[in-house]
């Protein structure tokens, strides 16, 4: 078995994984200030409570965008399993091109994700991200990264309205009975919710407007919000929330 962490500004996908199969995910919230210890403590207990023993656990694979966690995570894995973790970045060593002008600052998330669209449906594909910000990631059939968006995440847009208006208050963002709000939890829900569901759509046209091959992409969602968003979107065709996930273990193949 392999432990994967995507390590997001707020929240940590961890992921246990039968080859290339999750079997088991947990959400944690990331957390720059644990020590190596508290992170292995946090591991285990988390396999414990879903009765899965330490030692069927052979190896970890670590992407992260929070560089003060990467360190103590990897050492709380390596004590965990006896041998290092893999740890992906734009340095790793693997069958994709970062096409861009900075190929160094593409982050661990979006080269993952290109590692693993390419070579689970080997045509073109944008691959919309929803998480603490919303990534749009432009990748070819052979794994090459085109570049892409990046734009605020709904959770941080919505957090920005309520802390910067004094009669909006904290809404739960779920989607809309109907667009034209009669309470101010509904105007909320559709501007925020709506809005960011029409943002997607609205970026994903442009993209395929100015895709610079005859194909046209295939379009996949995965993130933490991708479930709630997909029914919301026209230009959303595919699901695939352990995308990611995914992509680490096949990583973790080719780099250990």
């Amino acid at each position: 078995m392999l432990l994967v962490f995507d390590v997001g500004n707020t929240e940590t996908t961890i992921g246990l994984c039968d080859g290339e199969t999750v079997v088991s995910r947990w959400r944690i919230t990331t957390d720059g200030g644990r020590t190596p210890d508290e992170a292995f403590l946090l591991i285990r207990a988390l396999l414990d409570a879903s009765g899965i023993p330490a030692a069927q656990v052979t190896g970890a694979a670590v992407g992260s965008v929070v560089p003060s966690v990467t360190v103590p995570l990897a050492e709380a894995c390596g004590r965990l399993i006896g041998t290092p973790a893999v740890v992906v970045d734009a340095r790793s060593k693997l069958p994709i091109a970062l096409d861009v002008d900075e190929p160094l600052t593409v982050g661990a998330d979006r080269i993952i994700n290109t590692l693993a669209a390419s070579r689970l449906h080997r045509r073109d594909c944008i691959v919309v991200d929803l998480g603490t910000a919303t990534t749009y990631d432009c990748i070819t059939a052979d794994g090459t990264f085109l570049g892409g968006v990046i734009a605020p995440g709904v959770q941080m847009s919505a957090e920005s309205l309520f802390r910067k208006t004094a009669k909006l208050t904290a809404t739960e963002l779920l989607p809309p009975r109907r667009v034209i709000g009669r309470r101010t939890e509904e105007c909320i829900r559709s501007g925020v919710v709506l809005g960011a569901a029409d943002a997607i759509d609205g970026l994903v046209r442009r993209i395929k407007a100015e895709w610079p091959r005859p194909e046209v992409p295939l379009v996949i969602a995965t993130g933490g919000l991708a479930a709630s968003f997909k029914p919301l979107c026209q230009e959303l065709e595919l699901l695939e929330p352990d995308l990611t996930l995914r992509g680490l273990a096949m990583a973790h193949a080719l780099l250990a």
